[in-house]
């Protein structure tokens, strides 16, 4: 195995241990019990090697690692707001640092209510493969960023691809609208607001930067990309802006449960597909309540 594996793998870890912790930070926050996991034996494989003549993407790979577990051997374990803004703050960190993708991502959508994963493209009907991301059964090809605040919620017992309640993928095709580049990045682009917060993008002075991001986001899926939304307007627009039009008002064919589930009703949702040869993306924002 290569030096640039090893260090995947030892990320990957890292960031499974942090969120891990996350959660349970905030569920001691909450005053609930929680445990607590030990740390992942430190810098495992090539990094623990020191790689000390090490440059490029390894080099930068080894530093973040132990940048990282650097910064989680100096986390508070108490007062429990301390031990979990610590650890939300590090895990984001060590995000943004490990791809300038990941980095884009966190800037467009990391407040918001959404779900972002990416996973690889095995069926000649892309539908399955984006079955398989609702149901969080495939990584990431690439080890890259996946928000996805659902995948530990109790309600997926009940509703396995919680907030996703999706139809069989031979349904698909019957509730999703074909759009063209410059309509998905505005699709994509316009998820950086939340349902009913009277703050639309179009008004907002990085306006241009959130555009920026969400084109960098769609282009790793490459020049031949082919993109579907959920939006009943895109049947008429396949170039709609919908950052001109807001999220808000947004009429769609649905896709998430209509179920009420831990006290939490889902009302509103955008959703965005991306398709090419080797992989499927998929970006979906939440009205909740």
């Amino acid at each position: 195995m290569s030096t640039a594996d090893d260090d995947r793998i030892a990320l990957d870890l890292l960031d499974a241990h942090l969120e891990d912790l996350w959660r349970a930070a905030v569920e001691l926050q909450r005053g609930n019990r929680a445990v607590v996991p030990e740390a992942p034996r430190e810098l495992g494989g090539a990094a623990a090697d020191g790689a000390d003549g090490a440059d490029g993407a390894d080099g930068a790979a080894t530093e973040l690692l132990r940048w990282g577990y650097g910064e989680l051997a100096g986390i508070p374990r108490s007062p429990a707001d301390v031990f979990a803004r610590s650890v939300g703050s590090t895990l984001m960190e060590v995000r943004r640092r490990r791809s300038p993708w990941n980095a884009a991502a966190l800037r467009l959508l990391e407040d918001p209510y959404v779900f972002l994963a990416t996973g690889p493209r095995r069926h000649e009907d892309w539908a399955e493969d984006v079955l398989a991301l609702m149901h969080r059964e495939v990584p990431d090809p690439r080890g890259w960023l996946r928000i996805d605040g659902d995948r530990a919620n109790h309600a997926r017992y009940a509703v396995p691809a919680y907030p996703f309640e999706p139809p069989p993928a031979a349904e698909f095709r019957d509730r999703l609208h074909e759009l063209e580049p410059a309509g998905a990045v505005t699709a994509l682009a316009v998820m950086a607001e939340e349902w009913n917060e009277g703050r639309p993008v179009r008004n907002r002075p990085e306006r241009d930067a959130l555009l920026a991001d969400a084109r960098f986001l769609l282009d790793r899926y490459g020049p031949d990309a082919r993109f579907w939304t959920n939006a009943q307007d895109a049947a008429a627009d396949p170039a709609r802006d919908f950052v001109q039009a807001g999220l808000e008002g947004t009429r769609v064919h649905g896709f998430i449960t209509g179920e009420y589930t831990n006290g939490l009703d889902l009302f509103d949702e955008l959703g965005l597909i991306a398709v090419s040869d080797e992989e499927v993306g998929v970006f979906w924002s939440f009205g909740a309540y």
